[in-house]
């Protein structure tokens, strides 16, 4: 337009005709928010935190700290300032006191439908931890993400009965044909307290999509990114990612709501020894320990 302009002596509305471009394209300023600088800190600030969160998470965690946007706005500073969720991420260490089938059967409201599986990880030395993990199909909710080096009916049977105390009993329960959930003493135990089994075709994982989806969650958000010196440590971390998971985590499925944001607790007892009180737990498997509500200060 502007060479058109000089080079041929034409008039802003000849050039536009010529061009065929609007005059108002042409004489558009873009404008500014007064919040865009501190709202660009804000996102930045969230990304570098939660790595493995996408614009749309990161809208939610922005709107449950007061701001008023839209995720469009959201996506285009994130594009604006060139971040995204990498593919693959580094584990860190970390160093502990130094000083010292949803296909058949759908879910339909709360405790109608449980579904448990196990995940494999590894401590630093090598050696294998298994962690079995149960949620509510219906609410989302992580009941239990507990890690053993092996794992018996016995202790299945245990660790569901701890949950049952709290939650109470399901009406059935999902999993696949694993030697631990097959069991004749694991079998016998569900059908005195009541609840039914649920076994997957062999082979046919989607078939306990709920627990699966959450099974990738576990593993990308929490696993993929830690490096575990002993047992002691990943429990702690991993209680301390389960119940973040439930009272933080914006869950797309929930209308980017936490599944069980009511579960926060005064005090958290989970075996392991005492763990923070309300105002420092839950907290995300951050290095620093920071936890959104006591960011909220550099958010606005």
């Amino acid at each position: 337009m502007n060479h058109a302009r000089q080079v041929h002596g034409l008039s802003e509305r000849h050039a536009c005709l010529v061009v065929k471009q609007p005059r108002g394209t042409q004489r558009y300023r873009p404008t500014q928010r007064e919040d865009e600088d501190a709202l660009t800190q804000a996102i930045v600030t969230l990304a570098s935190q939660y790595g493995r969160y996408g614009y749309r998470r990161i809208t939610a965690l922005l709107r449950h700290a007061g701001w008023h946007v839209g995720k469009d706005r959201v996506e285009r500073i994130w594009r604006r300032e060139g971040l995204k969720v990498p593919q693959k991420q580094k584990p860190r260490g970390r160093l502990w006191l130094n000083d010292g089938s949803c296909v058949r059967l759908r879910p339909e409201r709360p405790n109608h439908v449980w579904s448990y599986d196990f995940v494999s990880a590894k401590t630093y030395d090598g050696r294998t931890v298994r962690m079995l993990n149960l949620i509510d199909e219906h609410t989302r909710e992580s009941l239990l993400v507990r890690p053993e080096r092996r794992w018996s009916s016995a202790k299945v049977i245990e660790a569901l009965a701890d949950v049952m105390v709290m939650k109470g009993v399901p009406e059935h329960i999902r999993s696949d044909n694993g030697p631990e959930f097959v069991a004749r003493d694991l079998r016998k135990w569900l059908a005195n307290t009541g609840a039914k089994t649920l076994y997957i075709e062999p082979g046919s994982p989607w078939e306990n999509g709920y627990c699966e989806s959450f099974n990738s969650k576990l593993r990308d958000e929490f696993l993929n990114g830690e490096i575990f010196y002993s047992m002691k440590e990943i429990r702690i971390l991993a209680e301390r990612w389960r119940i973040h998971y439930n009272t933080v985590r914006p869950h797309s499925s929930l209308g980017y709501r936490p599944p069980a944001p009511e579960s926060w607790q005064t005090e958290i007892k989970t075996g392991y020894g005492e763990m923070e009180s309300k105002m420092r737990f839950p907290l995300p498997h951050t290095l620093d320990g920071g936890y959104l509500i006591s960011k909220e200060a550099a958010l606005h």
